[in-house]
């Protein structure tokens, strides 16, 4: 530092220092200072980089691509209200006017295929009929509080609701001994034993009523199930967890030969046909039957 004299000063007097400039320390002060805005910047820019990077890298790869999960629902097909065939009967024809209160389950996870084991030479405009005449067996003759099955299905295609409770929820039939929970009972209204033709309407109805049912659950048709044993008449001791096809047949569950021989062929192609009506595309193996022979016989 420089120190000047001041003008008139006496000799001999303490100069009087004027500063003229700031001491080292302080100009490197003010030359940090002067580069905050840019180092700043700079600092920002590697936190906000590494933040960026570190954030990608805890979340996981497959969240990047994750997508919601498919809903694999089948449309309703037409069902025609018991009502049809219901109406106008009464205690004398051995089907009550007003049935009696419906049992639920939770859900459908299966669907039982039957036959009703009765001529198949019928027109299809007799079908409520039949279905009246197989109602007033049922609760007459064996004394069942309503007919067995869930729904029954003419060689039309024609869909029939059978037992009451609601065709949209899961009412809990009397089809299948020890396996009438969380399941729905089909009937398809003839006899299909080995030899016999079973109608494409007949099947392709079959397959739509189960991928409606099945799909209300998130089941794939294709897929086997575990159904827990109610009856020890069934093919397991009671409370036995089986794994049973979602698609099965009556002889799945029960020692009968229903749905008969033909129709107990055709279930591979029926579950392939619900599958596609629930938008599954990828295939799955199904497992196969194994039908022994009896007569129908249910809770």
């Amino acid at each position: 530092m420089r120190v000047r004299r001041a003008r008139g000063m006496r000799r001999g007097r303490r100069p009087v220092r004027i500063r003229t400039g700031p001491p080292w320390r302080s100009r490197r002060a003010l030359l940090l200072l002067s580069c905050v805005p840019g180092l700043a910047a700079v600092v920002a820019l590697v936190l906000c980089a590494t933040g960026v990077e570190r954030r990608a890298e805890a979340r996981p790869a497959h969240a990047l691509a994750a997508r919601p999960a498919t809903s694999h629902h089948a449309p309703r097909p037409h069902i025609v209200p018991r009502s049809v065939w219901a109406t106008g009967t009464g205690e004398a024809n051995g089907v009550a006017r007003t049935p009696p209160p419906a049992r639920y389950d939770d859900k459908v996870v299966a669907v039982f295929i039957h036959h009703t084991d009765s001529p198949n030479s019928y027109d299809c405009a007799d079908a409520p009929r039949i279905i009246r005449y197989l109602a007033a067996g049922q609760t007459g003759v064996r004394d069942w509080d309503d007919i067995g099955y869930n729904f029954l299905v003419d060689r039309c295609g024609t869909i029939y609701e059978g037992r009451a409770g609601g065709v949209d929820r899961p009412v809990t039939g009397a089809h299948t001994q020890g396996f009438n929970h969380r399941t729905s009972g089909i009937a398809a209204l003839g006899t299909f034993t080995a030899g016999v033709r079973v109608p494409p309407a007949m099947a392709h109805a079959i397959a739509a009523l189960a991928a409606w049912k099945l799909g209300l659950a998130g089941v794939d048709p294709r897929a086997s199930v575990k159904l827990v044993s109610s009856n020890s008449y069934s093919r397991y001791p009671t409370g036995t967890t089986a794994a049973l096809p979602a698609v099965a047949g009556h002889n799945e569950g029960y020692m009968t030969s229903c749905p008969g021989a033909a129709l107990t062929a055709e279930l591979p192609a029926i579950r392939s046909e619900a599958a596609r009506l629930q938008g599954r595309l990828t295939p799955s193996p199904s497992p196969s039957p194994s039908p022994e022979v009896d007569p129908h016989r249910s809770l």
